[in-house]
């Protein structure tokens, strides 16, 4: 009896981490937001106009992004998607990062893009991905893409399985305030000096 109490246990652990780590379900076509009279909406509603004006950066260094989130597109409430629109100029990169609540799917809408992902395993999947091509990144893995061309920019469009993926840049999340610089130290057998610099770089960057 015992064991079986223990067995049950595990599963419905298992089942609520699970059900907390997606989207919640919808239980009508689909959320409106509080205050709003359903009669009221109409097309607009569904639509979002905020990427007409690209997604370019002020820092070369970096690729302009622009996301569309339930945050800025409540329509998206409960949908269980959202995206991103990429540009990165010449010589461009996406620092890794993960999305801990959703896979994405990139579509390279022009130029070329070289992309890779890390499983829990540390194996590397790199590719370079051309105009009209498409790479998915699992949930959670480790990524980057990178513009290594030296004069064409490029642009693509990320589609992601929650309606707020979120984003977990790695070298700010190491290399930022909170993480003890004693564990860093070790961590990566560097000297103080050393990843202080990092630190510094980082920041700027």
């Amino acid at each position: 009896m015992a064991k079986s109490l223990v067995v049950f246990a595990a599963l419905a652990l298992i089942f609520i981490v699970k059900v907390h780590s997606a989207d919640p379900e919808l239980v009508s076509d689909f959320a409106i937001p509080d205050g709003i009279d359903q009669s009221k909406l109409d097309g607009a509603f569904f639509t979002y106009t905020g990427l007409r004006g690209g997604a370019a950066s002020s820092n070369s260094a970096l690729a302009g992004r622009m996301a569309v989130t339930v945050s800025n597109f409540p329509a998206l409430n409960g949908m269980g998607v959202s995206m991103e629109l990429l540009e990165f100029p010449a010589g461009a990169v996406n620092v890794p990062h993960t999305h801990p609540r959703g896979a994405e799917i990139l579509f390279v809408v022009d130029g070329s893009l070289t992309v890779g992902s890390t499983d829990s395993d540390g194996k590397l999947y790199k590719n370079v991905l051309q105009k009209g091509d498409v790479f998915v990144f699992p949930k959670g893995m480790p990524h980057y893409q990178a513009n290594f061309d030296k004069t064409n920019k490029a642009v693509a469009v990320s589609a992601f399985a929650s309606s707020n993926a979120g984003t977990v840049s790695i070298p700010k999340t190491l290399f930022g305030p909170n993480m003890p610089e004693e564990v860093l130290a070790k961590a990566f057998k560097i000297s103080a000096d050393t990843l202080n610099l990092l630190k510094a770089l980082i920041t700027q960057g």
